[in-house]
């Protein structure tokens, strides 16, 4: 029987993404059918250009497309040129209230600047920042977030909502329309999942721009990825996303694994192995739980996409490698069966099933990426 392609996109999986002018984040496209890209934000005094450094390196080497740095004092401006300079991905500036800061980011080689119009002194300053963007060929991000709306739209509105927000980035928007500059994304941030949701699909309908998607201040590792999955997931399957900021109080490159984590899940992004496993129950042959974190830690390295099935019993685990490029189902007396291709291929024992796996894996993804390498050579 031949096996079906797990990777062909079936019609009730197609997301229709919207369509959106597309920017440019240093060497990395954003929006017009772009990749969706996943960033994430230093926590390291920007100051100390080596500890911020080491941490974008660790972001690197999660998956990120772009790395954000906060640009709080002069200080940290002045470490900007050495950190865009070591950075293997660009480097977004996050500037608040003073507009000085924006200026000497992008004079350091910021990639982006991400600003707040409201809280940077009027418009005058604003076309202060716009003209060293365009001068050193950065793009910028309008941040409006519920917890900084302009004074007069919460008289207006009585609180943060939807409509103030979709308001205030349209008026920013207008602002760096104004000096003829459309290099920027905006995003409409609430820690309120609901409204952040419907300002983004308020401000989808209304300008072109491409979008940058996340809950802000969505709280812990577990509860913030949750409700992050269900906010930035529902905008996402409604084609609602260019790039996307998971934030998280937690480790930065936990943001990174989340984030490419819910663009698997929608099959927007593919990266690294996807784990499919049982939840495990009293008919397993091994410890599912225990195998899967062991896994889950030993193919963290692996950035080729392929899929990894392990099941605890014959119900469904057969059903499942069928889908997967490796895949281990527990069977009885200590041992299981390895398929490969969605075939069962050999026996394994339980004590020896990680290693095995491990080094399947590892030889899979060598074998899709010299697939993928013949593959562009002969274009």
């Amino acid at each position: 029987m031949a096996i079906e392609d797990h990777t062909h996109v079936r019609p009730w999986r197609q997301i229709d993404r919207r369509q959106s002018r597309q920017i440019r984040v240093g060497n990395v496209l954003v929006g017009g059918g772009a990749p969706i890209t996943v960033q994430s934000m230093t926590n390291t005094l920007t100051a100390d250009a080596k500890a911020t450094l080491g941490q974008i390196r660790q972001l690197e080497e999660a998956g990120a497309d772009i790395v954000r740095v906060s640009c709080p004092d002069e200080e940290s401006t002045a470490a900007m040129p050495v950190i865009t300079r070591e950075s293997n991905v660009p480097i977004v500036a996050d500037i608040h209230f003073h507009y000085k800061r924006g200026i000497e980011a992008a004079k350091a080689g910021a990639a982006c600047l991400r600003i707040n119009p409201g809280n940077i002194g009027g418009k005058a300053r604003v076309k202060e920042v716009v003209q060293a963007a365009r001068d050193h060929g950065c793009s910028m991000r309008i941040g409006v977030n519920a917890g900084s709306l302009e004074r007069e739209l919460l008289e207006k509105y009585g609180e943060p909502c939807p409509d103030a927000m979709v308001e205030s980035a349209l008026f920013h928007a207008r602002m760096l329309q104004d000096e003829d500059f459309h290099e920027f994304k905006i995003s409409v941030k609430a820690s309120d999942l609901f409204m952040t949701v419907a300002a983004y699909q308020q401000l989808a309908d209304q300008i072109d721009c491409p979008l940058h998607v996340g809950v802000t201040e969505a709280g812990g590792l577990r509860s913030g990825t949750i409700k992050s999955a269900i906010g930035m997931g529902s905008l996402l399957w409604a084609g609602i996303g260019d790039t996307i900021r998971v934030s998280l109080a937690a480790d930065p490159v936990e943001e990174i694994k989340a984030g490419f984590d819910i663009l698997k899940s929608l099959g927007l992004r593919h990266r690294g192995v996807n784990i499919i496993a049982c939840p495990s129950c009293a008919r397993q042959g091994f410890n599912v739980i225990d195998t899967v974190g062991k896994l889950e830690q030993r193919l963290a390295h692996i950035s080729t996409s392929m899929s990894l099935s392990i099941i605890g019993c014959v119900v469904n685990g057969p059903g499942e490698a069928l889908m997967t490029d490796v895949g281990f189902t527990g069977g009885g007396k200590g041992s299981g069966m390895v398929y490969m291709a969605g075939k069962p291929d050999h026996k394994m024992d339980n004590e020896k099933m990680v290693d095995h796996i491990v080094e399947l894996v590892e030889a899979k993804a060598k074998e899709i990426e010299a697939g993928n390498a013949r593959a562009m050579a002969a274009e």
